[in-house]
């Protein structure tokens, strides 16, 4: 009798299928923008556009508890932040404690140089203009002196601008200036208030003794702002005033008519240049007694 055939051979267990995840489209969609967005900025919808000119009826106010940056790109608000929490932090109680921050960081022997050249002055100075708000320092090696300071173009007869070509201080020497009236603006002071002030504590002596005129005189007839003429600009250079300390100053810059001012060259005098300061430091200060000035043709290579 024949033997049975072989049961047939058991199947081959079962393998699972694996399929790769599926990619959902959206989601790589979203990753790769999200990637891309950290590399690409926004684009500028008018790229060949210039900044708005500011007219000088309406100049901007200035507002120094925003400290302007040490460099000529004045939008960079990581300075800004960066200057304005040093700032906070650092409150010079007297001037000593001011002296005391600055010698590791300015160059060797350069602070030994302050109100002892001639023309300079001296730690005094500094932490008045700092706690008057008209000077923020820098938390740099060196520190960057940041100031806004207004210059005032005075427009005389036949084409001519009124410059001060030097200055005599209270140590009695002579400081050399070949520029028109400047001076240093303070928190929060609007362009047009900051005019009427520069030219009543640089030139009101002169003007009160030529014009008769009391010292709550109308300067708004006295001073005429010639429009459209506010020009802004920012500078950087060693301070003369404070040796071995760089500044970066933000420049306001107008044309104005005064009327009363004697046609040639004329002498006037400061009566106090820190009037609202702490009277025991203001003494130790080096301050200026008399302004010279001349005028010379607005061409002149000497106007800066």
């Amino acid at each position: 009798m024949p033997l049975p055939p072989p049961p047939p051979p058991p199947p081959p267990p079962h393998q699972p299928l694996f399929l790769p995840k599926p990619i959902i489209l959206p989601d790589l969609l979203l990753a790769v923008l999200s990637v891309s967005g950290l590399f690409v900025g926004p684009k500028n919808p008018h790229p060949h556009a210039t900044p708005r000119s500011h007219s000088l009826c309406y100049p901007p106010p200035t507002n120094r508890r925003f400290l302007r940056p040490t460099t000529t790109t004045i939008n960079n608000n990581t300075a800004v932040s960066q200057n304005l929490d040093f700032n906070r932090a650092h409150n010079f109680p007297t001037p000593q404690s001011l002296s005391d921050w600055l010698k590791p960081r300015l160059p060797s022997d350069s602070l030994s140089t302050w109100g002892i050249k001639p023309g300079t002055k001296n730690v005094h100075n500094l932490w008045l203009e700092l706690a008057d708000g008209e000077t923020s320092l820098a938390d740099t090696t060196p520190p960057v002196r940041n100031l806004e300071v207004l210059s005032i173009r005075v427009i005389g007869k036949n084409n001519r601008v009124l410059i001060e070509s030097y200055q005599e201080l209270s140590d009695r020497s002579i400081r050399k200036r070949g520029r028109p009236l400047s001076e240093k603006l303070k928190t929060g002071e609007d362009i047009e208030t900051a005019i009427k002030r520069a030219i009543r504590e640089e030139l009101g002596s002169i003007l009160y003794q030529i014009n008769g005129s009391a010292k709550d005189g109308d300067f708004d007839k006295m001073v005429r702002i010639v429009p459209n003429s506010y020009e802004k600009r920012v500078e950087q250079r060693l301070s003369l005033s404070y040796p071995g300390l760089p500044a970066c100053y933000v420049m306001h810059i107008v044309d104005a008519f005064v009327d009363g001012l004697p046609e040639g060259e004329f002498v006037t005098e400061e009566e106090t240049e820190y009037g609202d300061s702490d009277d025991r430091i203001a003494s130790e200060a080096v301050t200026v007694r008399k302004h010279f000035w001349k005028w010379v043709s607005a061409d002149s290579e000497s106007i800066c």
